[in-house]
């Protein structure tokens, strides 16, 4: 029988093993130093996280949804990433969507207890009417909670595509998957504090999945992002900055033409680049499924 004590992210780290004695200094250069495995570790998962892309980008496209579901700081990392997705590249809030053990409570305040009812999974997903076209990421940095197997099990006998995300070789608790997302970090600084070294790496791991799934769908333009609406001082300002760089556009004229296009930055460079006005715009790019590189040809 698997013990916890044997998980990787349980065992105590020789980097660490004084780290109450020494200078706050030399404390912050041991995170520093352990941080930097951590980019490495994600590195080696590549190949399957490549793999969970291929699942998100296809749900997309056929109007499924990708779900993020963990306990802890699993969770949170989750609904963090689920919930920038939208105003980032003016997505439908449904493409993304994190659900944490707990519910929104927990994202303030630590319920860990959740972690080890499996039934509420259920009871979580169940308002969502899970289908064959969507994607269930779930998120346990040891494998050890009950609640993200059992939404892997529940999401798996309605037909959706699942993924366990761990950062232990050897879960805990294992499930039937689509693919296991592996990302090996080892012992933490701070004995099984998963916050740390493992909770880094599910963040890039997540940055990782939802950005290339974006970019797949037509989201960026070269590595700009065309798609944001400009919905505040912070964004108008860098919506006006990606048509003057794309169109040639001074800066009046191309706050104005962003004001004429409803905010929408894709839709201000099409105008502008066509020479056409913006019920032609919508029509061309959803023709070309709201890829500017394609309208633009």
């Amino acid at each position: 029988m698997k013990s916890r004590g044997d998980l990787n992210t349980e065992q105590q780290n020789t980097q660490s093993l004084n780290i109450d004695s020494v200078s706050v200094e030399k404390v912050l250069q041991t995170i520093n130093q352990e941080d930097q495995t951590v980019a490495q570790a994600v590195k080696k998962a590549i190949p399957e996280i490549e793999s969970v892309v291929h699942l998100t980008t296809g749900s997309m496209r056929e109007g499924g949804r990708v779900f993020y579901i963990g306990a802890g700081t699993s969770g949170r990392l989750g609904v963090l990433d689920a919930s920038e997705i939208p105003p980032t590249y003016s997505a439908p809030e449904k493409w993304f969507i994190g659900i944490i053990a707990g519910g929104d409570r927990a994202l303030r305040k630590s319920i860990e207890g959740a972690e080890d009812q499996p039934e509420s999974a259920v009871k979580d997903l169940d308002p969502f009417g899970i289908n064959d076209k969507d994607v269930v990421i779930g998120i346990s940095c040891s494998g050890a909670a009950a609640y993200v197997v059992s939404a892997l099990e529940y999401a798996r006998k309605l037909g959706a595509k699942t993924v366990y995300l761990v950062t232990n070789p050897d879960p805990y608790k294992m499930a039937e998957v689509d693919i296991v997302i592996v990302v090996d970090t080892g012992p933490e600084i701070i004995t099984g504090s998963t916050r740390m070294k493992a909770g880094t790496a599910t963040k890039m791991v997540l940055n990782m999945i939802s950005t290339a799934t974006m970019v797949q769908l037509g989201k960026v333009y070269g590595n700009l992002m065309v798609d944001l609406m400009a919905v505040n001082e912070k964004l108008i300002d860098r919506g006006v900055r990606i048509i003057i760089q794309l169109t040639g556009l001074d800066r009046k004229d191309a706050l104005e033409r962003l004001k004429e296009a409803k905010m929408s930055v894709k839709k201000a460079v099409v105008m502008e680049t066509k020479g056409i006005p913006l019920q032609e715009t919508e029509r061309l790019l959803e023709k070309v499924k709201g890829s500017l590189r394609q309208a633009l040809v």
